[in-house]
């Protein structure tokens, strides 16, 4: 026999509302009523049609979560499963789902959001990228679906869209700073894809930390590369190939600094000896490398649970005016980093 409603309530001698407000989860109600109600659902094996319920609030209970393409290896990076736990542990607290996109290339992503939007198949979408000029933050502002960025949106859209991220130019003007104060004054810059906002910015402090130094910028240290582990040790031959190779690097993600490590090791450049490096992100491998890694804890589980508390409260009301929150960070001093001496 199917149990109702109406068989909780009777059991546990409350109305058939109270149990359906229990089921909400509405604040309104009691914790001993709640429980009370719970534990009968429980005993008389009770479990709410989630689909009906979501048809009558025109919900679906669902984040969309929007990856990078694939062409840039996300699932390679130790970043995207950090941040999808933060946004997670947030998502199962408050019992939502996740969709999570794996388009392959910017243009079927673009693709999938409108489907993902046009057959409300999510309530909102958390956007794990910000490049120049992206069609999907125009397509969400034009149907104004609730979103939020992990990143930094364009200048101009700051005042427009909801995002969580992390002050990059001061993070990469602080490391700049912390390679100066080793004595270094020839340190490369090896950035990630070069239109996205992460990689402008930190380009932006490595190059003001230079200048308020007094030290010339010199283009040919700054180099770009896919954030993948290849991409550190394209970097690392570009640069070693110059006239005058640097002293210390700052490579944009712990992952492409494993990558760097490789390469040097393999051309029998000692580091932190004869070369140091520093990165972001504070991953688990970074202090598992050889040697460990110096770099920027950005909080990447917090970055993602903030972002989902963000896109649940747009959800919940899509009036709330937008905003920007800052995750601060913080420098892990490790074995990769020294004193430079000539």
């Amino acid at each position: 026999m199917t149990i109702t409603i109406k068989d909780v309530a009777k059991r546990a001698n409350v109305a058939p509302s109270t149990v359906s407000r229990v089921i909400a989860n509405n604040p309104n109600i009691s914790m001993r009523t709640k429980e009370k109600v719970r534990s009968v659902m429980e005993e008389l094996g009770y479990y709410p049609n989630v689909n009906a319920r979501n048809l009558v609030n025109n919900r679906t209970n669902v984040i969309g979560v929007i990856m990078p393409s694939a062409s840039y290896a996300p699932f390679q990076n130790p970043f995207f499963p950090e941040v999808l736990r933060g946004i997670t542990a947030e998502a199962n607290e408050k019992r939502y789902g996740l969709y999570l996109s794996t388009s392959q290339t910017e243009e079927a992503i673009l693709d999938e959001v409108k489907d993902m939007v046009h057959s409300r198949r999510v309530d909102g979408l958390i956007l794990l990228y910000s490049t120049i000029d992206d069609p999907v933050i125009d397509f969400l502002l034009e149907k104004s679906f609730p979103f939020v960025i992990v990143g930094q949106p364009a200048e101009q859209l700051r005042e427009a869209v909801s995002f969580v991220n992390n002050d990059n130019v001061k993070a990469a003007k602080m490391m700049t700073e912390y390679l100066l104060l080793l004595k270094h004054n020839r340190i490369a810059f090896i950035g990630g894809r070069s239109d996205a906002f992460v990689t402008i910015d930190r380009k932006s402090g490595y190059c003001e930390a230079l200048e308020a130094a007094g030290i010339e910028l010199d283009e040919s240290l700054m180099v770009y590369h896919d954030e993948i582990f290849e991409g550190g040790e394209k970097a690392v031959i570009e640069l070693m190939s110059r006239k005058t190779p640097p002293s210390a690097m700052i490579v944009t993600d712990d992952l492409m600094a494993l990558g760097v490590l490789r390469m040097l090791f393999s051309m029998n450049i000692s580091v932190p000896d004869d070369m140091s490096v520093v990165s972001f992100n504070n991953v688990l491998m970074s202090k598992l490398s050889t040697p460990p890694l110096t770099t920027l804890d950005i909080r990447i589980f917090e970055l993602g649970y903030k972002a989902a508390q963000m896109v649940r409260q747009r959800i919940l009301d899509p009036e709330t005016p937008p905003k920007g929150l800052i995750v601060d960070h913080h420098l892990i001093r490790r074995a990769t980093s020294k004193t430079y001496v000539e």
